[in-house]
């Protein structure tokens, strides 16, 4: 696995955003992030909390072939 630089990140989620979301869509969402607080690691622990390891494989092979 290769470590990219920040900058690197930071032009590929932009860039991520902006085929998911759209130019108007993807500046929303910064916006919605810098206005709201938000703590990734608390939205982490939260994310399966009510799931089995069986049931958050199934989601994820579920998202890999939708890709």
């Amino acid at each position: 696995m290769t470590t990219i630089t920040d900058t690197e990140v930071k032009q590929k989620g932009l860039g991520a955003l902006l085929d998911a979301l759209g130019e108007v869509d993807a500046e929303r969402f910064i916006t919605l992030l810098n206005r709201d607080p938000f703590d990734y690691t608390t939205w982490q622990k939260n994310l399966f909390e009510n799931m089995d390891i069986n049931q958050i494989s199934k989601k994820a092979m579920e998202l890999r072939k939708g890709a």
